[in-house]
């Protein structure tokens, strides 16, 4: 159990988890979260998306600033893709993944 824990003493993915809920406590109706799924695990990485669906459900709205494009997919209704400092290209994932200028920026093309 952590909760009498040090935050200092946290791997990457708690400390994600409790950024998290230090950001509830103020009740926000929006929450920004800066490439949430870096440096964590697999296995925090699913605790982490599972918490953010839940609270998606409940009426919270997320923006996400993420280059993990699996986290982006699974969480998102809306993806902005940015190339050089420019919106790229916007739609839902799947419009996205077959995005001709997102893929020829981001794959080198097919």
């Amino acid at each position: 159990d952590l909760a009498n824990e040090y935050a200092k003493n946290l791997s990457s993915g708690q400390k994600k988890l409790l950024e998290l809920a230090r950001t509830l406590m103020a009740e926000p109706k929006m929450i920004l979260l800066d490439e949430p799924g870096a440096g964590v695990n697999p296995t925090l990485m699913k605790k982490l998306t599972r918490n953010i669906e839940n609270l998606r459900q409940r009426g919270k709205t997320f923006f996400l600033i993420e280059h993990d494009m699996d986290l982006i997919m699974t969480l998102c209704d809306t993806v902005i893709v940015m190339n050089k400092g420019r919106q790229l290209a916007e739609g839902t994932p799947d419009e996205i993944k077959k995005n001709e200028s997102v893929l020829e920026a981001y794959l080198g093309g097919r």
